[in-house]
């Protein structure tokens, strides 16, 4: 598949010294946990903990409660001050040039369209830098929308995540939880143990995160490009904090913790049926190019033991703290230059669209038989809303705050969050990667996703309601 401006592939994981393949039958290969004992074993559990605190620990420090690497991204902001916008406009400049320095935007046909685009964000990013809103950007809804609520926050917490994102995916702890995990996520979703990290780190932290776990762990030949698919359509959501917004929006608080754990059921059951139906089902079970495939072993007999050693393994391989850190860290500054541009033009037109034209009371239509069919008051409204959640996935939520129905603002909340697919911001995030989807199959799985989450969740809402 030809995707925009990719990452380029980092150079294919090796160990130091030969290590047997893991057979998938047999469960991990013999040598390692047996024999000779991987360096410096205290990484596993140090490194481990850093970075699963530094993703999953919500700690309230000057009166904001949230994880800990929101924080080092606020120090980051706060250090950086007046310079912040123009930082984001450095990476901005660098995912628009890139392209063009390198040849890449002659390379089909959705390169060019994403390359000349990028022109598009470039020019917007530094109006909105200038604090210059010419026309429409200067609705609040659009261009300072996206300026200050997404192209900062992304821009800026892909690199800074990256360098805590070492700890997470190099030193053991993915191998580790993927043995572990491996009876429910394979019969289920069709991908690795390893996949739960990428899972929990988007409801906990960020999409752009997850999907920089799950684009690196694909090229490293860990995941096959159907894995790598199924995932970033599937688990790659808006984080809890963000779902606070949408709750608070749709006067849907007093029903948090409803409306937080079906959100959760219901994104991961769609996910277990989309993952079983075409196009999920057709995209190609084949490792990254050049990339030998790496699959999760089957456990055998004590399941710790075997994800112990496992996680030891992949830490006889594993760099240096400095060198894996950078690696991480310069990966992320290129998917956050390849990201941002796209949602300066791509998220600006879907903006645009919604705000100006009757686009997406059309689209609407396609979910308006669904709504009656699921006893939606007001389904006309429903079907708008649900069509709007792919310019943005905070636009159903405005379109529906106020209206007298709990059931209706309910099931629009959750399907915000559980189509998972966006182009303000998500939709260029997958194509920044390496992940074999293209855009039509991003459309189909969307339509697919929010029709499912509807017939699921307004039947619960009627009941639980």
């Amino acid at each position: 598949m030809t995707t925009p401006d990719a990452v380029p592939a980092p150079e294919p994981h090796r160990a130091s010294a030969p290590v047997p393949a893991p057979d998938p039958q047999r469960g991990p290969a013999p040598g390692r946990e047996s024999g000779a004992r991987p360096p410096h074993r205290w990484r596993f559990v140090v490194y481990s903990a850093i970075g699963l605190a530094m993703f999953f620990v919500t700690v309230e420090i000057a009166g904001s409660s949230t994880i800990l690497v929101d924080h080092v991204l606020s120090l980051v902001q706060w250090v950086l001050g007046p310079v912040v916008p123009w930082v984001v406009v450095a990476l901005v400049a660098l995912g628009t040039i890139r392209p063009f320095a390198t040849g890449t935007w002659r390379n089909g046909a959705l390169r060019t369209f994403f390359a000349l685009a990028n022109v598009v964000g470039l020019a917007v990013a530094v109006c909105a830098a200038a604090g210059y809103y010419p026309g429409p950007l200067a609705n609040p809804d659009i261009g300072p929308f996206l300026w200050e609520k997404l192209a900062i926050p992304v821009g800026l917490i892909v690199p800074v995540g990256a360098v805590f994102l070492a700890l997470l995916v190099g030193y053991g702890l993915m191998e580790f939880i993927g043995v572990l995990v491996q009876p429910i996520m394979r019969p289920v979703w069709k991908v690795p143990g390893r996949a739960a990290v990428d899972a929990v780190a988007s409801f906990v932290g960020s999409y752009s995160l997850a999907l920089l776990i799950t684009d690196k762990v694909y090229r490293e030949g860990r995941y096959t490009g159907r894995e790598a698919a199924i995932i970033a359509t599937g688990f790659s959501t808006v984080s809890a904090t963000f779902m606070v917004i949408v709750a608070s929006t749709l006067d849907l608080m007093d029903h948090w913790t409803l409306y937080f754990v079906l959100t959760l059921a219901v994104t991961f059951a769609v996910t277990a049926i989309t993952v079983r139906i075409p196009p999920l089902r057709t995209v190609a079970p084949d490792t990254f190019e050049g990339v030998t495939h790496l699959p999760e072993p089957v456990a055998r007999g004590n399941r710790f033991a075997a994800a112990w050693a496992e996680a030891m393994r992949a830490l006889s391989s594993a760099p240096g703290l400095g060198r894996g850190t950078w690696s991480t860290f310069r990966d992320g500054v290129r998917m956050s230059s390849a990201i941002v541009p796209s949602i300066l033009s791509i998220g600006l037109a879907g903006l645009l669209l919604a705000t100006y034209t009757p686009v997406f009371d059309v689209v609407g239509w396609l979910f308006v038989p669904v709504a009656y069919l699921v006893g939606l008051p007001d389904p006309g409204l429903a079907g708008k809303a649900a069509a709007m959640g792919i310019a943005e996935m905070f636009l159903p939520a405005t379109a529906v705050a106020g209206h007298p129905s709990d059931v209706l603002r309910l099931t629009i909340g959750v399907t915000a969050v559980s189509q998972i697919i966006f182009f303000s911001a998500l939709v260029p995030s997958i194509l920044a990667t390496s992940i074999p989807i293209s855009v039509g199959r991003l459309v189909i799985i969307w339509i697919q996703r929010v029709m499912l989450t509807m017939l699921i969740t307004a039947p619960l809402a009627h009941l639980l309601l």
